[in-house]
C-alpha cells in the first residue's frame, strides 16, 4: 500500500467490493506488468541493431574484395603493384624462416586483397563500412546534422534565389541527383563519363531533364523488345498468362 497507484486501487475495492472482475484484472495487470524502464528497452534494441548494421555492412564489403580479388583486370593490377613494392618477394624466405607453399599462398592472396583495399574505391551498397552509418551514431547526430542542413538550406534560397547567383559543378549535380531520386552513394557510384553527360546536357534545367527522361524509358523498352527472355514472357503472358481460376464443371 506505500504506491500511490495500488493504494487508490485497494480504496475502491473496499468501497465497491461487489465488482470483483475488475478487482482481479488490476491486480494482476500490475503484477505481470513488466518492470523494465522503456527507455533502456530502446537502448539496447537500437545498439543490437547498430551492431547487426555494422557487421552485416562488413561482411557486404569483404564479399566485394573477394570478388574483386577474383577478376583477373583487378588481380593483375594488384600483383603488379605489390611486385613494384617488393610485397611479394617478403613472401619467399628461405633458410629458418622458410614457410609452406600453402602458407605463402595465403599470405600472397591478404597483400592483393589490401592493395585492392587501397586503390579501389568501392561505392554503393559494398563500400568499406563506417562507424558514423549505423543508426546510433545516426540518432546521437540527428540534431547536428539538422543543423547543418537548416545552414546549408538558408545559403541556397540567399544565393540563387535572393541574389541569383549561378549555379557551379556541385550544385547543378545536386539538382540532377534530386531529379533522378537518387540517394548520395548512388549517385556517387555513377562513373564519371555519366555525370560529364548529365552536366553537357544541362540536366539541371526540368526541360532538359524531362527530355532526358523520356528518352531513356524509350531506350528501355527497346532493349527489352529486343530481350529474348522478355519476349518469352510476353509470349507466356498473352498465351497462358498468370493462374486463373475456372468454375468449369469436370
Amino acid at each position: 500500500l506505500q504506491d500511490e497507484e495500488t493504494r487508490k486501487d485497494y480504496d475502491y475495492m473496499l468501497d465497491h467490493p461487489e465488482e470483483y472482475y475488475r478487482h482481479y484484472y488490476h491486480y494482476y495487470s500490475r503484477r505481470l506488468a513488466p518492470k523494465v524502464d522503456v527507455t533502456i528497452v530502446i537502448l539496447v534494441t537500437v545498439c543490437a541493431i547498430s551492431v547487426f548494421q555494422f557487421f552485416s555492412w562488413w561482411s557486404s564489403y569483404n564479399e566485394a574484395i573477394n570478388y574483386l580479388a577474383s577478376v583477373p583486370k583487378y588481380r593483375i593490377q594488384a600483383t603488379e603493384i605489390a611486385r613494384q613494392q617488393g610485397l611479394l618477394n617478403k613472401t619467399k624466405e628461405k633458410g629458418k624462416n622458410r614457410r609452406s607453399k600453402e602458407e605463402i599462398r595465403e599470405e600472397e592472396e591478404e597483400i592483393i586483397k589490401d592493395i585492392i583495399k587501397n586503390k579501389i574505391d568501392i561505392k554503393g551498397g559494398y563500400q568499406k563500412p563506417k562507424i558514423y552509418d549505423i543508426l546510433l551514431f545516426q540518432i546521437l547526430l540527428a540534431p547536428f546534422y539538422w543543423c547543418k542542413y537548416i545552414v546549408w538550406y538558408c545559403w541556397w534560397i540567399y544565393c540563387f534565389t535572393i541574389k541569383g547567383q549561378e549555379y557551379g559543378v556541385e550544385e547543378k549535380l545536386y539538382i540532377i541527383r534530386r531529379y533522378m531520386k537518387m540517394s548520395q552513394s548512388q549517385f556517387d557510384s555513377l562513373e564519371d563519363h555519366q555525370k560529364e553527360t548529365f552536366l553537357e546536357r544541362q540536366l539541371w534545367i526540368r526541360e532538359n531533364y524531362e527530355v532526358y527522361k523520356q528518352e531513356q524509358e524509350e531506350e528501355l523498352k527497346k532493349k527489352m523488345a529486343m530481350d529474348p527472355r522478355w519476349k518469352r514472357y510476353r509470349r507466356w503472358m498473352k498465351n497462358e498468362g498468370p493462374g486463373r481460376l475456372t468454375f468449369i464443371d469436370d
